[in-house]
């Protein structure tokens, strides 16, 4: 006992000693770079207040909110909305419908900037490069609204743009809104076109740090422009596009609701609703406010799990990860 006595006082006495170190470091460090810490203050105070104070309130899902009584003084349900929401009919609908969308833009969506990039670094004349840039990188900041809006136009059934080219052709006019199966490529093909140009900055910026030296080795060894982009040019992103990728799988569940309920009507919405528009409708339209959560609750665990399974896939074989 004696002994167990004085190694449990000799462990309280380190950590005490260890605690102590590590609070006159950090002392120490804020006092010699304060400056620094009071930059990164207000992006904190932001995460802290509107990213992970609100998690606090996803027990709503675990509960029957009563508006009187509060989140927290709503009585425990358990797992009641989860088990609701996965007998409900339309629950492998809305999986279909999310992870299709999802994985046809991630297919589509991923590689088109990479292509991009790698034609763009290949421009020699600087005056059309800039004027490329400038064509793909500005529908990005057109607003959600905007867009929804001239994708209407372009589309409309009598007097748009697309149809009356058609007509001219001596076809008939299609309703490309109102065919379900036209919505996911409506969608992701827009997405693209608006998206690309802004995607490829990120893998310009990993071409401008490739090593010169690798080119120039490359063009001694007599490459091609071909054989530059596959041996030096590629390579030499991958830990970009693996992080890219990453970020990607991650979001799968998590697509766009603004554009995608805009687009929605309802001749489309056997293939247009998604988790994100349900939730909405039932949460906020439908008042039903624990259910919706439990809902959302679940698409983020979902997002969570392939971000952490596509991460460590990608250390394991790719020796590149997030964390």
């Amino acid at each position: 006992m004696a002994v167990e006595k004085g190694i449990a006082t000799r462990y309280n006495t380190q950590t005490k000693t260890s605690r102590l170190g590590l609070q006159q470091a950090a002392a120490k460090s804020f006092r010699k770079h304060w400056q620094l810490y009071l930059l990164i203050l207000p992006p904190a105070m932001f995460f802290l207040i509107f990213k992970y104070y609100p998690i606090l309130n996803a027990v709503l899902a675990f509960k029957d909110y009563n508006v009187i009584k509060g989140i927290w003084g709503s009585p425990w349900v358990g797992f009641k909305h989860f088990r609701l929401f996965f007998e409900n009919p339309l629950f492998w609908t809305l999986m279909k419908n999310t992870i299709y969308i999802s994985g046809y833009l991630l297919l589509v969506g991923f590689p088109i900037p990479i292509l991009l990039a790698l034609a763009i670094n290949e421009v020699r004349n600087e005056r059309f490069k800039r004027l490329v840039q400038l064509v793909t990188f500005a529908p990005y900041f057109i607003s959600m609204v905007v867009m929804v809006s001239i994708i209407m136009l372009f589309l409309a059934p009598r007097l748009g743009f697309v149809n009356v080219v058609l007509n001219h052709m001596g076809l008939d006019s299609i309703n490309f809104l109102g065919e379900p199966g036209m919505f996911r490529s409506i969608y992701v093909w827009s997405d693209v076109w608006q998206t690309a140009g802004y995607y490829s900055v990120i893998f310009l910026a990993a071409l401008a740090g490739v090593d010169p030296s690798l080119y120039e080795a490359a063009k001694v060894d007599g490459a091609s422009r071909f054989q530059k982009i596959v041996h030096v040019d590629l390579p030499g992103i991958l830990p970009t596009i693996v992080v890219v990728l990453i970020l990607n799988v991650g979001n799968v569940m998590a697509i766009g609701f603004e554009k995608v309920y805009l687009l929605q009507n309802p001749l489309n919405t056997v293939n247009s609703e998604i988790i994100a528009t349900y939730v909405y409708k039932v949460g906020l339209l439908n008042a039903n406010y624990s259910f919706a959560t439990a809902v959302g609750l679940f698409n983020s665990v979902i997002n969570l799990i392939l971000l952490v399974v596509v991460n460590g896939l990608a250390k394991r074989f790719a020796n590149n990860s997030i964390w």
